[in-house]
């Protein structure tokens, strides 16, 4: 543990961005939306669970908590430093496999669509093992597979978990071999493209594979900035140098560590 949080540091003292401490569990249902309510006419609304919800340690929407709160701080950074640099696109991933980061990333997009000037739209560019859906509950029956091999409109994709206002998902679908060239095709960077421009108020989250991919790495050009998702006791140092060493030009906006022993 110890290695891990200094390297977490070393990170932060590169300029890679300061180490934020996050994990998952909760307890009570989520809060009707305090925000002026907004309707999605061409997507999908889809029910959700809060028992579910509560059972996967999706907290981010219920009303209080130490992990709730954890989450609210996240938020509070990643939009002071998204904000001064104007950026709108952000990539979630881990430093290692089983990390966390999926989790983290529906999290971090649903605390951030509570926002209320603030609207999300969280994309599972995990096409090997896309979970965004199942961390959530959803039954689907297209996701950004079906966009990319079969041209399914992206508005039959899109969906809308009901009660969480201003949370639009893109699922992943299948999984799918040869994601690493499928996420860095003509098709997929259109897509981004047009994520990031077409909305600008609005921030555009992509749950990715871990860093050590060459899926990730192929797409990391496609985003403004990264946060790192580590986890304790299952990450090591080796495994978080080298996820850090891939960034490459990507901007590290900040890193969570999972599982810490002082959020139990």
């Amino acid at each position: 543990m110890e290695r891990i949080v200094k390297a977490l540091e070393k990170a932060r003292l590169a300029g890679y961005g300061a180490p934020d401490h996050g994990s998952a569990a909760g307890s009570a249902p989520p809060p009707a939306g305090t925000a002026t309510p907004f309707a999605y006419t061409r997507t999908r609304t889809v029910p959700v669970a809060p028992e579910f919800l509560r059972h996967t340690n999706v907290v981010a929407g219920f009303p209080s908590g130490p992990f709730v709160d954890a989450y609210k701080v996240l938020r509070t950074k990643v939009l002071q430093k998204m904000r001064e640099r104007d950026w709108n696109v952000l990539a979630v991933a881990g430093a290692s496999p089983a990390s966390g980061a999926t989790l983290t990333a529906v999290n971090l997009a649903i605390s951030l669509a509570w926002e209320v000037n603030q609207t999300v739209l969280l994309v599972d560019a995990n096409l090997r093992q896309p979970g965004v859906h199942r961390a959530l509950g959803l039954d689907v029956s297209a996701g950004l597979a079906d966009y990319l091999l079969e041209d399914t409109p992206i508005e039959r994709i899109l969906l809308h978990p009901e009660g969480i206002e201003r949370f639009l998902v893109l699922p992943g679908g299948r999984p799918l071999a040869g994601s690493a060239e499928l996420l860095s095709s003509p098709r997929m960077t259109h897509l981004a493209d047009e994520l990031k421009h077409r909305y600008p108020s609005r921030i555009v989250l992509f749950d990715l594979p871990p860093m050590t991919t060459s899926d990730t790495m192929a797409f990391l050009p496609r985003v403004d900035a990264v946060v790192l998702v580590a986890q304790e006791g299952g990450t090591t140092e080796a495994e978080l140098q080298q996820a850090i060493a891939h960034l490459g030009q990507a901007p590290l906006l900040g890193t969570v560590l999972n599982q810490a022993e002082g959020d139990r």
